[in-house]
């Protein structure tokens, strides 16, 4: 099955695509994943990007796409794949489409989660992370550590990022619904969108997905 997931930030994508990488056994594939790997990489391609970033300039969209394509045609990706962070505008969209005609193949399923932008402000600003392990994250509300300011796990100091503050969120929001947004319409066109209601339990967005896309025993 090869899907897109898309939603503002905050909405879940990750947690959704985690259950879907296992349940489907295809890989969660990030446009920030595909990035960072290229600064250990040392490929004419790779380079090029490294040269870009270097210089503080966005990668190009041709430049994506290629790196897109390498990353979809490796053999744990031939069954399937969940793409998150990419496409991003519509004509990336009409880059990977052309890709995936080109490998004899098309999406399957475009699923967009929908929460608020209200919502989302909420959810990302009272994220706290560890000063000594980004991998430890907490929520002031939906998942506080047993101290304030500390982590549970390390005795870290916690911390808002400087984009989890409430302005970097809406600017980037901002940014979601004038440049991504308008793909709900291109993907709608091609009956491929299916829209789920993030804002319920974990759990109860869980299923939602896994129904809408038809997978057994959601």
């Amino acid at each position: 099955m090869y899907l897109i997931i898309m939603g503002v930030q905050g909405a879940g994508k990750g947690t959704q695509a985690a259950v879907l990488k296992d349940r489907l056994n295809i890989p969660h594939i990030t446009s920030g994943g595909l990035f960072r790997a290229m600064k250990d990489q040392d490929t004419p391609l790779a380079r090029q990007v490294q040269q870009i970033m270097a210089r503080g300039e966005l990668v190009p969209d041709d430049v994506t796409i290629q790196i897109v394509r390498e990353r979809i045609t490796q053999p744990d990706a031939r069954a399937g794949f969940i793409l998150d962070g990419f496409p991003r505008t519509r004509p990336q969209a009409e880059a990977l489409d052309a890709l995936m005609a080109d490998l004899g193949s098309k999406l399957s399923a475009v699923v967009y989660l929908h929460i608020s932008d209200e919502e989302a402000i909420e959810r990302i600003s009272g994220r706290l992370q560890c000063a000594l392990d980004e991998k430890h994250i907490y929520h002031r509300q939906h998942n506080p550590p047993r101290v304030e300011g500390v982590c549970d796990i390390d005795g870290g100091q916690l911390f808002t990022r400087a984009d989890d503050q409430p302005d970097s969120v809406r600017k980037r929001i901002a940014d979601f619904h004038a440049k991504t947004r308008p793909l709900l319409d291109y993907y709608r066109e091609q009956g491929l969108l299916l829209e789920v209601n993030a804002e319920k339990a974990i759990e109860q967005v869980t299923e939602d997905v896994l129904a809408a896309l038809g997978v057994a025993g959601a």
